[in-house]
């Protein structure tokens, strides 16, 4: 942190479509929050941005079927997203949405540069034309049967049914999905980013990133060894920033063009607020600014490759920093959905349950190397055994025997025993710890650290006994007590970025002036209370959860997974659906000795490519122990091939190799089908060797 004067932190734009839901929290936003708490409490200048996201097509069919205009549909979700982010403890500097006024300007200003400097190349391109509405139909509003699978109702993005990708000229019988009129193939023209003349630049600035996460940069290096390609950023819809050109009417900048330009026009927002409008440039224009993106892995190719090629392409901008981009977090042991509402509305939480026990849920288990989890037994459990067990109890239990004992006062310490030294010395250890974790992004490792601080606490407690003391050696008992209290105020001020609530409520305890926010990371857990100090009455920081309570939360998600599965069921009894699918439980029993001679191992897939002229296949080049091998994979209409590398998987290691399209085949990968006719990998659960065996 040295070589950087200033921090500039920011968490995906959420689009304003919807409500947040718990897998949002863990990607983007709560990661970024406990991270500029950290380091607004280290004294660093750091400016945390974020805002809306609200153009494209998916705002205006969604408004469209809401029957509101496109600006009151983002208005109600901004409206939303912000009361719900500061009810859960998300401390944005600035939320700000990208229909601001200052937002259309710099769009602008990156598209004529980018313009002028020749980096763009205009394309004519074939889409659907809606003659009745007079207007081309981006991909959203057309559908039709799908070309794959016979499914009627594919959208001309992607299938529901069988999730293959879809050009929407390949849909059977297409229809506009306003009007219902039968779309004509016309010819327009778009701008494109011809990102291939940015590959070297883009790689050599990858190169520099060594301790980057290696999700996100064997994300990167799949798309590089593919090759970069083209990359449309206009669209003919009106719902936009209008493309600044003469002839270009009824055209707008595509919107993930445009969204991570609203970083810069949100801390533009915020400057103005400040009274100093130039304040911004302190930020994106200076070379000793520190740029962080949070974000979630599917926005990794906009952040770590577009984004980047972008503001090379201007003049004086900074380059990211990092990119600690998260996996996705499950529900339940199953992928979110939110269309079947299989999720866990962040509003709707808030309403029922405190937000530091859901912060620390999270927190404890992000998806930082791999997808996590969350449960609500999971949830129960670590807020009952570890917030009001561990850490609340220690808080409970020294403050009332305080209150009990001192008449609410702060005993003086005397005589230190080597057990006094040793606690002594964590507390003062104890914020380096945090702070090397919160500087490598390790926000679960930072979690744990902080609950066994609480654990030190507890047992220090224990084995001094001060119940016994108090009676027979009180000089010893009023030690004791005095780093009790003086462990209470540490755990406030090193517990406040991940559970800011919580802490707040102990430093109001304890009686001591000022925000335990605004409190020195580093000096403040190292000095003790004053002796003879006041403090206020004890109260229960954490209260357990019952059973009861969590009851409708898991019958809600059950409830949710039936509809899921009687879905599921009524597409495989499907006429058009997979025959080979409807079969699958018509197969004959097989004894144990035949599953025996299958050879499972986990494998490591190293690299990826397309085979030519197969669009369902793929070429992996993968390491079982020591051994490299290759197989070919009919999953390409599922994975891209930037998002295998590096992941484990599962092979049947002894099958005969066979030639698919002339290329020799040395395995199976194994592959489930998921609800929504989806294909998913068989991947371990935990960090596995490479070449281990299933059993």
């Amino acid at each position: 942190m040295t070589s950087h004067e200033k921090i500039l932190v920011t968490s995906a734009l959420p689009y304003a479509n919807g409500p947040l839901h718990i897998g949002h929290i863990a990607g983007a936003y709560l990661p970024a929050d406990i991270y500029v708490r950290y380091q607004r409490m280290m004294g660093r200048d750091v400016v945390h941005v974020c805002g809306t996201d609200e153009h494209g097509v998916a705002i205006t069919i969604a408004a469209e079927k809401a029957k509101k205009s496109p600006k009151e549909f983002v208005d109600f979700y901004w409206a939303q997203m912000n009361a719900t982010f500061a009810k859960a403890g998300i401390s944005f500097d600035i939320f700000s949405r990208t229909t601001t006024p200052e937002h259309y300007p710099i769009s602008q200003e990156f598209f004529l540069t980018m313009h002028k400097k020749d980096l763009l190349v205009e394309k004519a391109v074939k889409q659907l034309y809606c003659p009745n509405d007079k207007r081309f139909l981006a991909d959203r509003y057309v559908e039709g049967t799908c070309p794959h699978c016979g499914t009627p109702g594919a959208r001309g993005d992607q299938c529901e049914a069988c999730g293959k990708w879809i050009d929407p000229l390949e849909l059977i019988d297409p229809k506009c999905m306003v009007c219902g009129t039968r779309p004509e193939i016309r010819e327009t023209k778009h701008f494109f980013i011809p990102l291939g003349r940015f590959q070297e630049q883009v790689k050599a600035w990858l190169d520099t990133k060594k301790n980057w996460r290696d999700n996100v940069l064997n994300f990167c290096y799949g798309w590089i060894k593919e090759g970069l390609t083209d990359r449309a950023i206009t669209r003919d819809i009106t719902w936009g920033v209008p493309v600044p050109l003469p002839g270009y009417e009824g055209k707008v900048l595509y919107v993930w063009f445009d969204a991570p330009i609203g970083y810069i026009s949100a801390t533009q927002v915020w400057a103005k607020r400040l009274g100093q409008p130039d304040k911004w440039k302190e930020y994106w224009q200076n070379p000793k600014t520190k740029l962080v993106h949070f974000i979630g892995k599917d926005n990794i190719v906009f952040h770590a490759i577009v984004w980047p090629a972008m503001l090379m392409a201007q003049d004086g901008y900074i380059l990211p920093a990092d990119i600690p981009a998260n996996e996705f977090l499950n529900l339940e042991g199953r992928k979110l959905s939110t269309s079947r509402n299989f999720a866990v509305w962040l509003h709707e939480y808030l309403e029922k349950f405190p937000p530091d026990p859901l912060r620390y849920t999270l927190a404890a288990n992000l998806p930082e190397g791999k997808d996590a989890d969350f449960s609500w037994k999971d949830f129960q459990t670590r807020n009952n055994s570890e917030l009001a067990d561990i850490l609340g109890n220690f808080i409970n239990r020294t403050l009332t025997f305080v209150k009990k004992n001192y008449g609410n006062r702060v005993p003086a310490a005397g005589t230190l025993s080597e057990r006094d030294r040793r606690t002594l010395e964590i507390i003062k250890s104890w914020p380096q710890k945090l702070s090397a974790d919160y500087e490598r992004y390790e926000f679960r490792r930072a979690t744990q650290d902080l609950m066994d601080l609480a654990r030190h606490a507890n047992k220090y407690f224990n084995d001094e006994e001060p119940w016994r003391t108090l009676k027979m050696d009180r000089k010893r008992c009023d030690t004791t007590i005095h780093i009790c209290l003086h462990l209470c105020k540490a755990l406030a001020v090193l517990m406040s970025p991940t559970l800011p609530f919580s802490a707040a409520r102990i430093w109001k305890m304890l009686n001591l002036s000022g925000e335990v926010e605004k409190q020195n990371w580093l000096t403040a857990p190292a000095e003790p209370l004053p002796v003879n100090h006041q403090l206020n009455e004890p109260e229960i920081l954490f209260t357990k959860i019952e059973d009861e309570t969590i009851a409708p939360e898991i019958a809600r998600l059950q409830e949710a997974l039936q509809r899921m599965e009687q879905t599921a069921q009524s597409t495989v009894e499907s006429p058009q659906s997979n025959p080979e699918q409807s079969a699958a439980a018509q197969k004959p029993l097989i004894p144990i000795e035949t599953f025996q001679q299958l050879d499972l191992r986990v494998a490591e897939i190293l690299a990826v490519e397309k085979v030519p002229k197969a669009d369902k296949l793929l070429k992996l080049s993968i390491r079982v122990g020591t051994e490299e091998r290759q197989l070919i994979a009919g999953i390409a209409q599922h994975y891209q091939p930037e998002e295998l590398v590096g992941k484990k998987v599962v092979i049947v290691a002894n099958l005969q190799p066979a030639k698919i399209r002339g290329i020799e085949s040395q395995g199976m990968i194994l592959a489930a089908s998921t609800e929504d006719g989806k294909l998913a990998i068989v991947a371990p659960e935990r960090e596995i060797a490479s070449g281990a065996k299933v059993k």
